[in-house]
């Protein structure tokens, strides 16, 4: 099989997604009072209305309607205020009652879209923008410095209930297949989810993957949900078909299940790619099936032949009358909009310019987008000074950290055990340190490492390991003669062409100095004295 840039030279992928996402901030369930809570004891939190006992009546939670508001104003879409419900029906035993509560083509939220900043790696899997100009676009991608941004519409955000959890027992990987018996856990029936479908406007797994980050940023911004794609309350089916590149139509596409990750949705993306042009260029058929996504294999398997609308025989709810939404009603929901992820990153790079990289990967966690703010509202007068290196501190080393201890060390884990000893107060002390030159760049990161340790402040860990950086000019020259005079051989090679010989030159005041030498100014001495 050949590699994902071979392909795409040749083919150009046409891909769509459905990202769904349960409403976990919520306290009950979509039409019944039944209370929302992960890692219950199964079926203790049931009803007649989710288990659709006979006689039951569905009563519409409207928390959960302000929630989806919330979702379509966050992501640029037209509301509807007139839309109903509709009666997904299928036999399987996550739903008891056989058919699920879902909209139908007019949803609450119709018409959004999102546009992506895709540079650095990310953008190398597009590669169809070879003589477009900064600033120039072609299709719905617009050319930039470092990359392109991509306009990616949103077909509809629509309200429904989640099924009930499967458990297969006695078969491999806890799928079906093979299994003994199952069990069925009623807790999740009725749960509020709402999907969201683009158009097909996406042409790489890159892009596929950085729509739902994005998406999973704004969700957790407006608080609709806690978007945790290991305990499945962010789940994404993936939709792709190729096509020759220079042709316009429409593919045979597959659906891709179990994208529980970022990375499985590029990787599953990325593979099916792959496999779809092998079977085309074989002379192959490609169908329209449903396909299971196994990371430990790498590979895509077929779980089934493509449901149609026609099979769920769709009609409308009777039990639920359709819904009239006031203007009213969507001005209040508009007003409890926040600032969004992506309005926060303009508001950095516009107000202590910082870089688009930057100020990305500051509002990528909630935890470092409002740790970023304390700091700059402490900072005051020396905000914009300390911005750029402030951001540093808390995308690379306090993000570094974060990814790289779990607690079970006892040191602290996650963002609120990290931020919780190193505090704005003594980010901004550690990062003036090094503006001051009273630590070097390097020193900053063992005190960064000692203040998570210790739980102390970074001034009094530099006094106490005798870190402060030695700048008097005087002093450091004195040091810079004797060690030039110490090694006439070697500066005569530098001065002969050898100049990666200042590495050791600083190297030897350094270790004079016991490392409290500020490198910058040996440096300046000593190509003074060199030159």
């Amino acid at each position: 099989m050949r590699k994902l840039e071979e392909v795409l030279r040749d083919w150009e992928a046409v891909i769509g997604l459905e990202i769904h996402a349960e409403l976990t901030t919520l306290n009950t369930k979509m039409f019944c009072g039944c209370k929302l809570e992960f890692g219950a004891a199964p079926n203790t939190h049931t009803c007649p209305v989710c288990l659709g006992l006979p006689g039951a009546l569905p009563v519409p939670n409207r928390a959960a309607i302000e929630s989806i508001v919330l979702a379509g104003l966050a992501t640029n879409c037209d509301i509807e205020k007139h839309s109903m419900f509709y009666r997904k029906n299928y036999m399987y035993p996550d739903m008891a009652k056989n058919f699920q509560t879902t909209q139908g083509p007019v949803a609450f939220c119709m018409r959004g879209h999102l546009d992506l900043d895709v540079d650095g790696p990310a953008a190398g899997e597009r590669i169809d923008l070879d003589g477009v100009a900064v600033g120039e676009s072609r299709g719905n991608v617009t050319r930039t410095e470092d990359g392109y941004v991509a306009h990616v519409g949103i077909t509809r955000i629509h309200m429904e209930e989640d099924a009930g959890k499967m458990v297969h027992l006695g078969g491999g990987e806890g799928r079906i297949a093979g299994a003994t018996h199952s069990l069925v856990d009623y807790n999740r029936a009725g749960t509020p989810l709402i999907e969201l479908v683009t158009e097909p406007d996406l042409r790489t797994p890159e892009e596929a993957r950085l729509f739902m980050q994005k998406l999973r940023q704004i969700y957790l911004a407006i608080g609709i949900s806690d978007c945790s794609m290991e305990e499945g309350s962010l789940r994404c089916d993936g939709n792709v078909s190729l096509r020759r590149r220079g042709t316009t139509g429409l593919g045979t596409k597959t659906e891709l299940k179990n994208m529980n990750s970022f990375k499985n949705l590029h990787d599953g993306l990325a593979y099916e790619i792959c496999r779809q042009a092998e079977v085309l260029e074989e002379g192959g058929v490609i169908y329209q099936e449903t396909r299971h996504w196994d990371p430990s294999a790498k590979r895509t398997i077929v779980m089934r032949v493509k449901e149609t609308a026609d099979d769920y025989r769709l009609f409308p709810e009777p039990d639920l009358a359709p819904y009239d939404l006031t203007d009213e009603f969507i001005e209040g929901v508009r007003a409890k909009l926040p600032e969004l992820p992506h309005e926060k990153a303009a508001r950095y790079a516009e107000a202590y310019g910082l870089s688009a990289y930057d100020a990305r990967h500051l509002v990528e966690h909630r935890a470092t987008a409002a740790f970023f703010d304390e700091a700059m509202a402490q900072a005051a007068g020396d905000a914009a000074r300390l911005a750029k290196p402030l951001a540093n501190l808390v995308i690379n080393d306090a993000t570094g950290y974060v990814n790289t201890h779990d607690g079970s060390d006892g040191a602290p884990s996650g963002f609120d055990g990290v931020f919780a000893r190193l505090t704005p107060a003594r980010a901004l002390e550690l990062v003036g340190l090094v503006a001051e030159d009273a630590i070097s760049s390097k020193q900053a990161k063992e005190v960064f490492a000692a203040v998570i340790a210790d739980d102390a402040d970074p001034a009094a860990i530099v006094e106490a390991r005798g870190m402060r950086q030695v700048s008097d000019t005087g002093a450091i020259e004195a040091v810079v003669d004797e060690v030039l005079a110490a090694n006439p051989d070697k500066v005569e090679q530098y001065r002969g062409g050898k100049t990666g010989l200042i590495g050791f030159f600083v190297g030897q005041c350094m270790k004079a100095m016991k490392g409290q030498g500020n490198p910058k100014v040996i440096n300046e001495l000593l190509e003074q004295k060199l030159g």
